[in-house]
């Protein structure tokens, strides 16, 4: 903020955009930006008691008091820790024990598909979890949605809940001055699921992060000072962080917050939020694509915006779905990047560079500039350009917005990402330690990488990265589930969703009130984006004769693709009475399915 205040100090930096239209847009300018961060951080400082290398869990929805409470964090060299707003309590207080938070900050409530919700309930519930764990947060401040209004039905804990509005006022007009950090000093915890339940906080560093994503920001996302750039992403996950926060602001940009659904309340009104403020660059997922062309295939074609610019991201964009962003969406006007990061990542690492490289449909493109991508076999052996095979894409170089490890856990991290190609564990060369991950790649023979899908167990629902082992745990804490299996399906909209499939206890009988309790157990464990399209109860789960439980048979069955040899398993004969249970009694299997779902399950 503070580069920008003699030239631009006076123009929009946020606008947020409220759910219902009947709100008006709110602009906040550079300025008062600067004005509203340095109060917040005054009062973190002094009246929670903060300093740099703490670390502050943020559980709040989209709205523009979100990046001020993250760059009050930065101000001060606090670790912010943002948990998506559509996580439950339950798995707000898991990251906030991990992190070890002294400080929960939360808003009353939100609004989501016409609802005022209530968002505060979660912290008593997140704190109790935490406390569990072993961490007692000393502080809840919330947020107001509506001045002089509460949209929470939750009692606050005396000593302990604040309304930020109410503490505020002490600190008005008071500058902070930034504390000075190392550049490999860490700003931020970004928590993500893994293969194994306990998800993972990535670490990311002040400098490399903060370069990274103002990097892909100017030469992969063209944005300059003049621009309206809206990201639709959640600024809860990795996206939202470096491009609708730290990126578009580092470069004077004004950013586009909305907080609701984007099709609420019909299919015109992100046309209509895009013809209003002028947006010409803009950025969203494919789930949010095949919603929008799904709800109103012809519905941009009456509104009079223009966008010069627009990004994919978060999960392979099939071509029929790049062509009706192209033609319908952006008129046949704006050129497409189809990017492939990861949360671990910083910013972007295959994307074609706007108007230099051509565009392909589905295609993420080469590694940006800097970024040197190769595929490996299981085998280790390098698979080449043009040979149509599939391999597990990795990075051979480092690059700054790589994180700096898992927090607290230096042996998963270097485990997860770095030993399966390592050349020589004993080695201090970054050369024998290709980045692995965790995603199928094919590379054409123009130097350009299609991105095929996850290879590890987590299913990107509608761009959420979901740990497999996290939902299992969830639904294990059933007292009448004795195992629990999660697979991702085909879903037309969000890309994947999860499948679960369970075996009861000796002596249980199958009913809908235990399918309605494991349901129940996952929204309240993990969050409504969890909910699974099926939950099965099967006599067995298809095993190797070593007890490992086969996920990509189960995943086959749901999506019927073809089982491959199961001649091999301790009990091949359950495998059909599974599939009579999936698909009924005529088979209707499909020899061919996506890359993804013929390798999930990959690593058991």
């Amino acid at each position: 903020m503070d580069r920008h205040l003699d030239k631009y100090k006076n123009k929009a930096a946020i606008i947020f955009v409220p759910e219902p239209e009947s709100e008006a847009p709110v602009s906040l300018t550079y300025r008062e930006l600067y004005v509203q961060v340095n109060e917040f951080a005054a009062l973190l400082r002094d009246f929670c008691g903060l300093k740099a290398g703490d670390r502050v869990t943020v559980h709040m929805p989209m709205v523009p008091e979100l990046p001020v409470t993250m760059l009050a964090c930065a101000r001060l060299g606090v670790i912010h820790s943002v948990v998506f707003g559509g996580f439950s309590g339950e798995a707000c207080g898991m990251r906030a024990a991990d992190s070890g938070s002294q400080v929960l900050i939360t808003m009353d409530g939100y609004y989501r598909n016409g609802k005022l919700l209530d968002h505060k309930a979660g912290a008593d519930i997140a704190l109790n979890i935490a406390k569990k764990e072993g961490t007692t947060v000393e502080k809840v401040l919330v947020w107001r949605r509506h001045p002089g209004q509460n949209a929470s039905a939750t009692p606050f804990v005396e000593g302990r809940d604040f309304w930020v509005d109410e503490i505020l006022p002490r600190y008005s007009g008071e500058i902070v001055a930034p504390v000075p950090m190392d550049s490999e000093a860490p700003l931020f915890l970004m928590y993500t699921s893994g293969s194994t339940g306990k998800p993972k906080g990535c670490q990311h560093r002040t400098g490399g992060y903060l370069a990274y994503v103002t990097g892909c920001s100017k030469y992969i996302q063209d944005i300059h000072p003049e621009d309206v750039y809206w990201c639709m992403a959640d600024i809860g996950w990795i996206t939202g962080h470096s491009f609708i926060v730290y990126g578009p602001l580092a470069l004077a940009a004004t950013s586009v917050i909305y907080e609701g659904v984007p099709t609420y309340p019909d299919a015109g009104r992100v046309w209509r939020i895009a013809e209003r403020l002028d947006v010409n660059i803009f950025h969203t997922s494919p789930t949010a694509i095949r919603m929008l062309r799904k709800s109103g295939h012809d519905e941009p074609t009456k509104y009079k915006y223009h966008f010069k610019h627009m990004t994919t991201v978060g999960e392979p964009i099939e071509p029929e779905v790049w062509r009706w962003y192209y033609e319908t969406v952006g008129k046949g006007e704006a050129v497409i990047v189809d990017t492939w990061w990861q949360t671990e990542n910083g910013g972007f690492l295959c994307s074609t560079k706007p108007a230099l490289d051509p565009m392909k449909p589905g295609s993420a493109g080469p590694g940006v500039p800097g970024i040197y991508p190769m595929i490996y076999d299981e085998m280790g052996e390098e698979v080449h350009a043009g040979s149509g095979k599939a391999g597990n894409i990795c990075i051979r170089n480092p690059w700054p917005g790589i994180m700096q490890t898992i927090w607290g856990d230096r042996e998963r991290f270097v485990a997860q990402y770095y030993a399966k190609y390592c050349k020589d564990t004993n080695s201090k060369r970054w050369q024998d330690w290709p980045y692995f991950a965790a995603d199928g790649a094919v590379l054409a023979v123009d130097g350009y990488f299609r991105i095929l899908g996850r290879v590890d167990d987590v299913i990107n629902v509608a761009g959420h990265r979901l740990g497999t082992k996290e939902i299992e745990s969830a639904c294990l804490t059933v007292p009448e589930v004795a195992e629990a299996a999660v697979v991702p399906v085909v879903d037309e909209i969000k890309g994947r969703v999860p499948e679960v499939y369970i075996v009861l206890q000796p002596d249980v009988q199958a009913s809908q009130e235990i399918v309605d309790k494991v349901n129940h157990v996952i929204e309240t464990m993990i969050g409504k984006i969890a909910r699974p399209r099926r939950i099965l109860v099967v006599p067995d789960m298809p095993k190797t004769r070593s007890g490992k439980l086969m996920r990509r048979i189960l995943a086959a069955l749901s999506n019927n693709m073809a089982t491959g040899d199961i001649t091999t398993l301790a009990n091949p004969d359950v495998v059909e009475s599974v599939r009579v249970l999936v698909q009924g009694k005529e088979a209707v299997v499909l020899q061919e399915g996506p890359e993804d779902l013929k390798t999930f399950g990959a690593n058991e």
